[in-house]
C-alpha cells in the first residue's frame, strides 16, 4: 500500500496519521523536497523521510502532532553532530509535519431523553455521532435517531467496538453511578478530548469516590468533567444539550466560554 492509498483508508477508518513532507532541502541530504513519510497511530511508517537521526527527530515531531493536532515545519541542519544536529551529510532539510485527522466524533453513552437531544444537535453541528447502551431498546434508529452508529454494549467494552482519538468527545448521559463506575476505567485510558458526565456534583463526588477506591489516579480522573456544560440554568434535554455542545465546542476551539459583549469606549 503506498501513502496516499494508506491516508484514505485511514480516513475511512476514522483514525489518525501524520503526514511528513520535506518542503525544502539544500546541499548533501539524504532524500530531497518532496519525500514523504507517513506516521501511524502505533509509531509505524509507510515511505521515509532519510533514516537515521534526522528521521527519528521527525517520528517525535509527528508523535507531537498526534496529541495536540498542529501542523508544524520541523528544520535541521545536518553539519555537526556535536552540537545537536541530527546528521554530518553537511545539508539542511525542513519537513512540513502535518496531521491527517478523522471528522470530529462524539460518543453518547446512554440514549435517554438528554442522549437523544445531544445526538440530534451534534449532528446538526456536523459532528460524527455515535450512540452506545448496554439495553438495545434504548440504542437503535428508532429510539435514538439520527446516529450514525448505534453500539449496543456495556460500557467498558466501548473502546473495543469504536476507534476512541483526540478527535473523539465522550459525553456521559448514564443513568447513575452503578454504570459510571465500572465502566469509566477504561474510558480513561483512550485518548478522548473532551470527557464529560452528566449528573449532579454529588452524584460525581460518588463517582469519584467508588474510582479512587478501585485505583484511578487523581491525574486520570482531572479530566473528567461533570456536571457537565456550560452554566445556562438548562433544564429541558434540549437546553441541556446546547450546554453540553457549547462546551465541547468551547474545548475543541481552545475557547474561554465568556460571552462577547464588549465594553463601549467613553
Amino acid at each position: 500500500m503506498n501513502i496516499y492509498e494508506a491516508v484514505v483508508d485511514i480516513q475511512k477508518k476514522g483514525m489518525t496519521a501524520v503526514l511528513c513532507t520535506i518542503i525544502e532541502s539544500h546541499g548533501a541530504v539524504p532524500r530531497h523536497t518532496g519525500s514523504k513519510m507517513l506516521v501511524l497511530e502505533d509509531g509505524s511508517i509507510i515511505g521515509s523521510v532519510g533514516g537515521g537521526e534526522t528521521e527519528a527527530r521527525v517520528i517525535q515531531g509527528a508523535k507531537e502532532t498526534l496529541l495536540d493536532g498542529k501542523s508544524r515545519i520541523l528544520s535541521y541542519k545536518l553539519v555537526n553532530p556535536s552540537g545537536g544536529d541530527p546528521g554530518i551529510c553537511g545539508g539542511q532539510v525542513e519537513v512540513y509535519v502535518e496531521p491527517i485527522l478523522p471528522n470530529p466524533m462524539i460518543v453518547v453513552i446512554g440514549g435517554g431523553h438528554v442522549g437523544r437531544a445531544v445526538v440530534h444537535l451534534g449532528k446538526w453541528l456536523d459532528f460524527r455521532v455515535v450512540v452506545s447502551d448496554d439495553r438495545p431498546e434504548y440504542c437503535n434508529p428508532i429510539a435514538v435517531p439520527e446516529a450514525d452508529e448505534y453500539v449496543v454494549c456495556k460500557m467498558a467494552e466501548i473502546p473495543e467496538r469504536i476507534n476512541i482519538n483526540t478527535q473523539t468527545s465522550l459525553v456521559l448521559t448514564t443513568r447513575g453511578v452503578s454504570i459510571d463506575t465500572p465502566g469509566m476505567p477504561v474510558l480513561l485510558e483512550t485518548k478522548a478530548s473532551y470527557f464529560g458526565v452528566i449528573g449532579s456534583k454529588r452524584r460525581w463526588i460518588t463517582t469519584r469516590k467508588n474510582l479512587l477506591e478501585a485505583g484511578i489516579s487523581e491525574d486520570k480522573l482531572k479530566r473528567v468533567i461533570s456536571p457537565i456544560g456550560i452554566e445556562l440554568k438548562a433544564e429541558t434535554p434540549e437546553e441541556i444539550a446546547v450546554s453540553i455542545l457549547a462546551e465541547i465546542l468551547m474545548v475543541r476551539n481552545g475557547a474561554s466560554g465568556q460571552r462577547m459583549t464588549m465594553k463601549q469606549s467613553d
